[in-house]
């Protein structure tokens, strides 16, 4: 069925509006009272989101009109009919659509979405009723949708067919309004009740999980009652951080924000952007707040809501001995591959394993005995969290796969079923395990990522909410059960006629998690949770914090009818130049600011500043600052009379091409030389230029602001030089040296000042920025490491604080060195040899900085590499200030030339001996490594000859040729594998084979997968050689007891498909004459159970490696 717009040839059975190509629309003829009968099920008065009309039209063969209206009916607040082309539109078949009666009437704009179904029933057997369903935003252009080919219409009028039963025909609708959501306009708070919470990145697996954490409202009361104080900060306080945000979804009206709790939990950015499993965040949540409950007055909360009680038990079958093994849990996982729904999971968790055979169960003083192993029930807990298991590992594709097979779960769950088969003997059977579904988390997507969403009944009503990160819906139950079982879904036909084959699709959105809540505990834990529960302190604080965010957001809707007024002066100047800023004038952002209404004059404005300030509205002389084309920002002029008549939204306006909300001014004082008081600002004519001075200090290397004075166009300054010193403190006829300070951006241009010319002809003027110094000789200039002003500005421009880290600490900081961005690579790493106390400063490599993943990037700098400090920093767009470095045993520039391969020798049992790091220049071939390996193992005799072999997940996949160059070895995936070459294989005959032989074992719960263990070897195969042959050569080769050896299984294996041997098989018949690529797949199999102690197998060898499980850190 194809939902578009209406083709051009209707003769093809589309969903189509019935546009009339020939007519207008045509009035509904009446064909007269009593003849056609309509009723609507399902109508209360409150106009319900879905509802059915049947409509019976007598006297159907009659009917001589074109189009056919039904009556109106109301579902969902809006007014349907059913539009019925009696004699098909321009086609032979019955034409029937649903329509939107008052579409004529509604604003323009309008639209509505809706899943209908329409029916023609059959009469005489209403299983075989014809009924197609669809849905469609309804909307102006497209105000009716339906089916152009409903059905034949010679079936429909066939009297044996059972649809027109004395000339009565009875047409249904099924009508399910869905009002479609605008993302911007929703309000979740109003439509449901319920706020959302917002997505930090990749946190809606967070989300979802605290929603429905929050709403097992017992849990949330035990929350509120953890002890917290007024002192805690949310951001270091686990309790505190999810009490605060326990609360703010329980009274805020819009979406919270999650970072203070995962800020809490000590994560970073990176955290935040990293998607983690739900199961796994529970786990470790639950048992954070289990260990911070402790020795509280809701200590043991986690353990009454969620703990469980299994027995794992083994039985004897011939003899009287049981062992039993009481264990807790806090959610079950239950299988879903090969499973219908639950209760198949919950059947196959407490299935019955039996030991026997070469699987006999030792049990105490009976020794070897055939047993039944199993799992059975002791309690269940009030809330039961089911982990569905839609994640595998696939062994024959080697990666995780999600299953998105339909898995049924039900609203009711009775864990009781069948007389109790899920409980033990010692289960209390007195206590009703009857549960009640309550909340579904779905993963919609795939193993590599997705998003997750959670479906809620908080009160275990009969209205479903879908938690959607900051979106809260209100749902029907069917999209909380049914859509979430996953499956596939097949797509309507487009043309039934043509009986063709439907096409199905793999739903990947299903569900995850189930938490389901046991009926008789239902009232304890959906319990009243009010403000009595809520700590004092924490209801302060909290409202303190919605007093503010409702402040800012009055402020922000407020703004357009204000101005923010910057107003700079000489203390501000004094306080940041040097400390906070070097370059031009004042940090806007750091100066007073005031708030005024637009409509206030500008003079009323100067009355509040001598309010405040305490300076005069006489003594107040304003300027205008103004961008300059080189980037620079100064003040430019002084306001004029008319200007300081004008509001400040006018003055604004004029001033501000930019046009933002601000006034940015500098406030001009001047005070009598005696009394310090502020006097009126002397009178500026066009001649006068007003200065700003800086003091540079080179022994302190100190940048300071001392002053403004106005100067004289056409003056030198020469004239002002006392004024200078006196400004400087020193001593009135001390030399000094002027500059003027241009402008930073993108480089720092600082000129020295003729003291001989005319301010005129330095072209200074208004806002213009002089810095002195005293004068120097040449040997005093040389004891300073910036002896002047431009000198020093082009310090502090380029100067960087660089954090730097050892890279096997990515986290923490070794040391801090200030350097410059101008720095060469040799410059930095002689300051990091120098800061560790290393001679050879080409010993050091350092490797850059990924600012998205904070982390080092996987690959080094390479010696001399980069130019410049700041290309070691820049990261994209981005720019850091964190270096990783390594100290080597050797040169950098030599180590680059080398190649490093980590190499396990083996002896002849296969077993490994010793690890080795063979380092060699990179021409080197696999025969010097050989070569190199000879003189660090110890070989069975000196004429012994080595090989090395590429094995990957137990299997070999290559012999190394010893010509083949190291370079493109690859030891970071696949292990190396170094072994003595066996006399029999040095002498093979014309039909021997070299044949692979692998471990295996077969997994009963992967489906009796293979999987390969244990290390793989070699083995000669002659021509006539019989299994019982082989097996006495290979037990002989790995040395395996005689009683383990005879568990053993031997099979030929292709491509993961075991073909069982017997001892007289002749094994070489098995095998391929030639060899093949692949071969590694055709193989000489050992079914036997791994014994060999567990350990991690790191695959990836890389230099650093950052899978992050999830972690709480505090």
């Amino acid at each position: 069925m194809t939902m578009t717009a209406p083709p051009l040839d209707e003769d093809d059975d589309m969903l189509v509006p019935p546009q009339d190509f020939n007519d207008g629309i045509e009035a509904m003829e009446v064909v007269g009272q009593g003849e056609t009968v309509s009723t609507v099920d399902n109508h209360p008065a409150d106009n319900p989101q879905t509802g059915k009309f049947t409509w019976t039209l007598d006297h159907f063969s009659k009917i001589n009109l074109r189009k056919h209206y039904s009556e109106c009916f109301m579902v969902g607040g809006y007014k349907w009919r059913v539009l019925l082309f009696p004699k098909g539109n321009n086609v032979d078949h019955l034409s029937i659509y649903l329509d939107v009666a008052d579409s004529a009437q509604l604003p323009y704009g309008w639209t509505r979405f809706a899943h209908f179904s329409l029916a023609v029933v059959n009469q005489y057997d209403p299983k075989i009723t014809v009924k197609k369903d669809t849905q469609h935003q309804f909307n102006a252009r497209e105000s009716d949708w339906g089916f152009t080919s409903f059905m034949p219409l010679q079936e429909l009028y066939d009297p044996m067919r059972g649809f027109l039963v004395n000339d009565t025909l009875v047409l249904e609708a099924d009508v399910n309004v869905r009002k479609v959501v605008d993302y911007w306009a929703y309000d979740s708070k109003k439509e449901t009740g319920f706020v959302g919470l917002k997505n930090q990145g990749a946190t809606c697996y967070m989300n979802s999980l605290l929603q429905t954490l929050y709403h097992l409202a017992y849990f949330r009361k035990a929350v509120y009652h953890m002890p917290t104080t007024e002192n805690d900060m949310p951001s270091n306080s686990i309790p505190l951080a999810l009490q605060s945000l326990f609360y703010k979804i329980q009274y805020s009206d819009t979406s919270v924000a999650t970072k203070d709790l995962t800020k809490s939990f000590g994560w970073d950015t990176y955290d935040s952007f990293m998607q983690h499993d739900v199961q796994e965040l529970n786990r470790v949540l639950c048992e954070k707040l289990e260990d911070k409950m402790k020795a509280t007055a809701v200590e043991g909360t986690i353990q009454q809501l969620f703990e469980g009680h299994h027995m794992n038990y083994i039985e004897c079958i011939n003899v009287d001995y049981k062992s039993t093994r009481k264990e807790s849990f806090y959610d079950l996982q239950l299988d879903v591959k090969g499973c219908k729904d639950v209760y198949e999971s919950f059947d196959k968790y407490v299935e019955v394993e039996r030991l026997e055979g070469d699987n006999k169960y030792q049990a105490e003083q009976f020794g070897l005995q055939d047993a039944k192993k199993g799992v059975l029930f002791i309690d269940f807990p009030p809330v039961l969290q089911l982990q569905l298991k839609r994640f595998e590992y696939d062994f024959m594709r080697d990666t995780m796969v999600k299953i998105n097979d339909r898995y049924e779960f039900p609203l009711q769950l009775d864990l009781d079923r069948e007389n109790g088969k899920y409980l033990s003997p010692d289960a209390d059977r007195s206590v009703r395990n009857l549960y009640t579904l309550h909340s579904v988390l779905v993963h919609s997507g795939g193993v590599h990522g997705g998003h997750y969403y959670a479906f809620i009944r908080p009160t275990l009503s009969d209205q479903w909410y879908k938690f959607d990160d900051e979106r809260v819906t209100k749902e029907e139950l069917k999209r909380a059960l049914e859509e979430q079982y996953g499956g596939e879904e097949e797509l309507p036909q487009t043309n039934p006629g043509f009986n063709n084959t439907p096409f199905k699709f793999t739903k990947y959105s299903n569900a995850y998690m189930l938490v389901y809540i046991r009926e008789a505990d239902k009232d304890k834990v959906i319990c009243n949770v009010d403000e009595k529960d809520i700590a004092e302190h924490l209801q302060i604080r909290l409202k303190k914090e919605q007093e503010e965010k409702e402040r800012k957001r009055k402020e922000k809707a407020e703004a357009h009818l204000y101005t923010i007024i910057k107003v700079a002066q000489d203390e501000d100047l004094a306080f940041q130049i040097g400390k906070e800023i070097h370059f031009d004038l004042v940090d806007h952002d750091k100066v007073r600011s005031f708030r005024v209404q637009k409509q206030t004059l500008f003079s009323h404005f100067k009355e509040e500043v001598a309010k405040d300030l305490g300076i005069p509205v006489g003594c107040q002389r304003y300027w205008l600052w103004a961008k300059r084309q080189n980037h620079t920002y100064r003040p430019n002029r002084p306001l004029t009379e008319h200007e300081e008549a004008q509001t400040v939204g006018q003055l604004r306006e004029a001033s501000n091409k930019a046009h933002n909300a601000e006034l940015k001014l500098f406030l001009e004082v001047h005070f009598s030389p005696q009394e310090h008081i502020p006097i009126p600002p002397p009178e500026k004519t066009k001649e006068d230029v007003l200065l700003f001075f800086k003091l540079y200090n080179p022994e302190k290397e100190e940048l300071r602001y001392v002053g403004r004075t106005f100067v004289k166009g056409g003056g030198k300054p020469m004239d002002i030089l006392e004024k200078l010193n006196e400004m400087a403190g020193f001593a009135p006829n001390e030399e000094i040296q002027l500059f003027e300070e241009i402008k930073f951006e993108p480089n720092v241009m600082c000129e020295p000042v003729d003291k001989k010319f005319t301010f005129k002809a330095s072209q200074l003027e208004d806002g213009d920025i002089i810095c002195y110094q005293k004068g120097y000789t040449r040997e005093e200039e040389e004891s300073y490491r910036y002896p002047d002003v431009p000198s020093f500005l082009e310090y502090v421009r380029n100067r960087q604080v660089v954090h730097f880290r050892r890279l096997e600490r990515p986290k923490d900081d070794e040391f801090c060195l200030e350097l410059s961005k101008q720095h060469t690579y040799d410059d930095v790493v002689e300051r990091v040899a120098l800061q560790l106390g290393l001679e050879d400063p080409s010993k050091i490599r350092l490797t850059s900085h990924n600012c998205y993943l904070q982390q080092p990037k996987p690959q080094p700098i390479k010696y001399r590499g980069v130019e410049r400090l700041t290309d070691m920093l820049v990261h994209y767009n981005q720019t850091s200030d964190i270096i990783y470095f390594e100290t080597l045993d050797l040169p950098l520039p030599e180590l680059q030339g080398l190649k490093t391969l980590k190499i396990a020798f083996h002896n002849s049992k296969t077993e490994e001996v010793s690890v080795h790091h063979v380092r060699l220049p990179k021409q080197s071939t696999v025969g010097d490594v050989i070569n190199e390996l000879k003189s660090k193992v110890e070989l069975s005799s000196p004429k012994a000859e080595l090989r090395i072999l590429e094995v990957f997940y137990h299997k070999i996949y290559k012999i190394f040729p010893s010509n083949e160059k190291i370079e493109n070895i690859n030891d970071q995936y696949w292990t190396l594998r170094a072994e003595e070459i066996p006399e029999e294989e040095k002498e093979l005959g014309p039909q021997d084979r070299l044949i692979h032989v692998y471990h295996f074992t077969r997994d009963a719960s992967q489906n009796h997968m293979v999987q390969n263990f244990g290390e793989p070897f070699f083995l000669v195969m002659r021509e006539n050689e019989t299994l019982g042959e082989v097996k006495d050569r290979i037990q002989k080769k790995l040395q395996v007891p005689d009683e383990d050896f005879s568990k053993w299984k031997f099979a030929f294996l292709s491509l993961g498909r075991p073909d069982y041997l017997q001892d007289g098989d002749v094994v070489a018949s098995r095998f391929q004459k030639r060899d093949t690529y692949g071969a590694w797949e055709h193989y000489l199999g050992l079914e036997h159970t791994d014994t060999a102690p567990k350990r991690s197998h790191a695959v990836n060898q890389n230099r650093h490696t950052f899978e992050k499980p999830v972690k709480i850190y505090n």
